[in-house]
């Protein structure tokens, strides 16, 4: 499970954090080892991993 700069917080905490409405200061005050550049760190790294997933679309009448 891929981690916050050997933090041991997991980057789909901080994701899931932002996904609930907080904003990337709230997640920092949160979680206080976090600095603002690990927050997008994690969005980085979650766009990145599914950047390449291909979605089949199916036409539309």
């Amino acid at each position: 499970m891929p981690c916050i700069r050997g933090l041991r917080i997991p980057v789909a905490t901080v994701v899931g954090m932002i996904a609930n409405g907080m904003t990337p200061a709230e997640v920092v005050a949160e979680l206080p080892p976090l600095e603002l550049d690990d927050v997008v760190a994690a969005l980085r790294h979650a766009a990145d991993a599914v950047a390449d997933r291909e979605i089949p679309l199916q036409p539309t009448a």
